[in-house]
């Protein structure tokens, strides 16, 4: 396989993830929260195909993560540093290990469906970059063709800036970019109506 799909996940420890949800659900329920968006992904896209996959986590251990999710799934800590550092390293040990297309992924954009991972894929034939933009201003999705790591520093992670300054990066280095359909993230109390569609069903 060429191609890899790496998913970046936390360890559902309780007070310990999806602190912004905690006023609003408590503690455990902000970390049930993070469980159940993490396995919906897991099982919206168990049939893609002739991707390799990867959850990168961070919070718990390996032992813990195999206990939650199995021992079919290929667990990597994710390295130490902000998100920047964290997905950077990601990449940069990909494309070191001659895969030629990688995406990678968080869980909190419960819409992320399996073709959009794919036309992210079929993108990358003609790009260096592609992006899913969040409705909150950052992404849920980037994927190269190459490593380009300037496109993980000078970011303000966590902020509406996120994808703003990763396309002005891309635009300075006069990289070939796509942009995804628009998705929301799960993140704060009022994103809750977009993921409760789910949970109904």
């Amino acid at each position: 396989m060429t191609e890899k799909l790496i998913i970046f996940t936390r360890y559902p420890e309780v007070g310990k993830t999806k602190t912004r949800m905690i006023y609003h659900l408590g503690k455990e329920g902000a970390a049930l929260l993070q469980k159940n968006l993490t396995e919906h992904i897991l099982n919206t896209l168990e049939n893609l195909v002739n991707i390799k996959i990867e959850i990168h986590f961070s919070g718990g251990n390996y032992q813990l993560m195999q206990q939650w999710l199995g021992n079919k799934l290929t667990l990597i800590e994710q390295k130490e540093g902000d998100l920047g550092e964290k997905m950077r390293s990601a990449f940069e040990d990909s494309f070191n290990n001659q895969f030629e297309k990688v995406v990678l992924i968080g869980i909190d954009a419960p819409d992320l469906n399996i073709n959009i991972i794919n036309e992210a894929f079929n993108k990358l034939k003609n790009a260096d970059l592609v992006l899913g933009p969040a409705a909150d201003g950052g992404y849920y999705l980037i994927g190269l063709s190459r490593y380009i790591p300037e496109l993980f520093v000078n970011i303000n992670w966590g902020t509406s800036e996120v994808f703003r300054q990763t396309k002005k990066i891309a635009n300075q280095l006069k990289l070939k970019s796509c942009n995804l359909p628009i998705l929301a993230d799960i993140d704060r109390p009022e994103d809750l109506p977009i993921w409760e569609k789910y949970v109904n069903n």
